[in-house]
């Protein structure tokens, strides 16, 4: 069974920094997607925060894992250092990796990771088109 990523920031097609092109080249891209709540401008990289009632939607790319389970495993971990996700402690992790259905633009929906910004927003402004771009 395959498993799949939402990427809406830094770890879309085109936008992935020289320290995570290795782990990218090993994700392959699905199609575009988007899922309904909020996207914030941290400064170098977003945050999102899903929630299904919001009108706004944040936009992003499906990213589907390797089919070889220690492959994927590798990967979601050097995601997760990445994200500043700590799974022993996600309180305290600026990101945490959840599941969530995410909407394909061509139709249909995909269960992905996707890492939830997990400190307070209030500050951050929101991007009102749901499209980070650097």
């Amino acid at each position: 069974m395959s498993d799949y990523v939402f990427a809406y920031g830094t770890l879309q097609p085109g936008l992935v920094p020289a320290s995570m092109s290795s782990v990218a080249q090993k994700l392959t891209p699905v199609g575009r997607g988007f899922v309904r709540g909020l996207l914030y401008d941290l400064g170098r990289y977003p945050g999102a925060i899903p929630d299904a009632r919001a009108a706004r939607r944040i936009a992003g790319t499906v990213l589907q894992l390797p089919d070889d389970g220690n492959t994927a495993r590798e990967i979601l971990g050097r995601l997760d250092a990445y994200e500043g996700f700590d799974p022993e402690s996600p309180a305290a992790s600026e990101y945490i990796r959840a599941r969530q259905t995410v909407d394909l633009v061509d139709g249909g929906s995909l269960e992905c990771w996707f890492y939830r910004y997990n400190l307070p927003a209030s500050a951050a402004q929101i991007i009102e088109s749901g499209v980070w771009e650097k």
